[in-house]
């Protein structure tokens, strides 16, 4: 493989992500176009995507993260159908998925950097339209000079055209160009790379490729309100595909929208992957015991642990909207938790003295095992970063190690294949704490990473124990 020397990032970063309990930056609130001499675009058609998913990728390529930038796009566009807004979520995901790849093709069509954030996102979106619906290739073109008509007063109309133009010509010729280029064939950014290849050296191709696609949807079924073969029969009235993944585990062959799963409203269902749902599972609950869920947001493995046994649980979250959220999805399912609103590390403003017999710690950390349902973190997201939630982590360890019962078990959590995140920061821990034993799971192992694949995403799992 080639020398990694070209590295894309978004070239304003603006509002970066900085390592924390919660490291999610405040919405870019893109805004609806200023009314023009140009009608709208009909609603629906593809240059009304474009147009409106350039503002939200224009969004990322300053910094900020897609989820708010997408609250941000449907408070501006409040009309869209939820046929137009899945389409334009479409086009952002996918086009940032393979940001890599047009980021690399763009820098060659053009003779110096853009300077306007909704024109360079109009364009990639457009490039990576072309190469994956070459089918289509005269409507792209047309729609996007379309949008570019109504962005930066008209201004940048025929730049578009001309790009767009001239990348059909010069297609064959810019693709054999990239063959020898790591960050626009894996679609990552080269730092990612390198670790991977450093750290998984028997997977790291898959790992990559896995943060490229499309994610799977995977259910978990609430036993107090349903059971598998039940629910099987109800999928199968309303026409929807799904294979067994466990007793009370299922995965759509095709991805649906909530309100299309029987019973979801009333609480006998929830969407959850099937990695994530493995976390109850290893906690070694029973009926009675005290458990604490130290980062609980948005509160499916809260509700997982409550679905499972008959326990007293706190659960805390550090902002009270993610608090909100976490009682929101419990109310949904007919169960109940105590909830506080706390920074878990400060355990003098939430613990009454009373141990835990059980502590889930999900972690806050890179994400890096589930870029494919959040592909901005590949390239918002630096190396550097990575030391950051390693230290808020230890952090975590250490306040929740104290709260834990002699002879209790806590299930440390994080959605990332980073090493410093992972085994790294156990075997730190381990030996920073004479009364911590890694207890093994049913398979003998102390510790399990989950890598993406077609069934879950990447996850790793640690249980300690804590001797006396």
């Amino acid at each position: 493989m080639a020398a990694m020397n070209s590295k894309p990032s978004m070239r304003r970063p603006g509002a970066r992500p900085t390592p924390g309990h919660d490291s999610t930056p405040r919405s870019a609130q893109p805004r609806r176009p200023a009314p023009r001499s140009l009608p709208p675009l009909p609603a629906g058609s593809l240059g009304e995507a474009l147009l409106i998913a350039s503002d939200g990728l224009a969004a990322v390529l300053k910094g900020y993260a897609l989820n708010d930038g997408l609250l941000g796009l449907w408070r501006a566009y409040p009309d869209l159908t939820p046929a137009s807004r899945g389409a334009v979520q479409d086009l952002l995901y996918s086009s940032l998925r393979d940001f890599g790849r047009g980021s690399a093709i763009l820098t060659k069509l053009l003779s110096k950097p853009l300077e306007e954030p909704r024109i360079e996102a109009l364009l990639l979106i457009a490039l990576h339209r072309l190469e994956t619906r070459p089918e289509t290739a005269h409507t792209v073109v047309d729609q996007a000079v379309e949008a570019a008509a109504r962005l930066a007063e008209g201004r940048l109309k025929a730049l578009v055209n001309g790009v767009l133009r001239n990348a059909l010509r010069q297609w064959p010729a810019l693709i054999a160009e990239l063959a020898d280029n790591p960050v626009a064939h894996w679609r990552h950014p080269a730092w990612w790379i390198e670790v991977a290849q450093r750290q998984h050296p028997q997977h790291w191709q898959s790992l990559l490729a896995g943060n490229n696609t499309h994610p799977p949807m995977a259910l978990r079924l609430n036993p107090r309100r349903t059971n598998l073969a039940d629910y099987q029969k109800a999928l199968a009235a309303a026409g929807i595909a799904v294979q067994a993944l466990g007793p009370l585990a299922l995965q759509l062959e095709t991805p649906r929208p909530v309100a299309a799963l029987p019973g979801f409203a009333e609480g006998a269902v929830s969407v959850q992957d099937w990695g994530a749902q493995q976390a109850a599972n290893l906690l070694d609950l029973h009926d009675g015991q005290r458990v604490l869920d130290a980062c609980a947001a948005p509160g499916g493995k809260t509700a997982h642990l409550l679905e499972l046994a008959r326990i007293d649980l706190l659960a805390l979250e550090l902002e009270e909207s993610r608090t909100q959220r976490v009682r929101d999805n419990l109310t949904r399912l007919g169960l109940s938790a105590e909830l506080r609103t706390a920074d878990c590390r400060r355990t003098e403003s939430w613990w009454d003295g009373r141990p835990f017999d059980r502590i889930l710690a999900d972690v806050p950390c890179s994400a890096s095992g589930v870029a494919r349902r959040h592909p901005d973190i590949k390239w918002l997201r630096r190396a550097e970063d990575v030391a950051g939630f390693a230290t808020v982590q230890a952090e975590i360890l250490d306040a929740l190690w104290q709260v834990l019962a002699p002879g209790g078990k806590m299930l440390y959590l994080t959605c990332s294949v980073f090493a410093e995140e992972n085994g790294q920061q156990i075997a730190r821990f381990a030996a920073r704490h004479a009364d911590c034993h890694r207890a093994s799971f049913a398979d003998g192992t102390t510790e399990r990473q989950c890598l993406p694949d077609a069934r879950n995403d990447g996850f790793y799992f640690a249980l300690l124990e804590k001797t006396c």
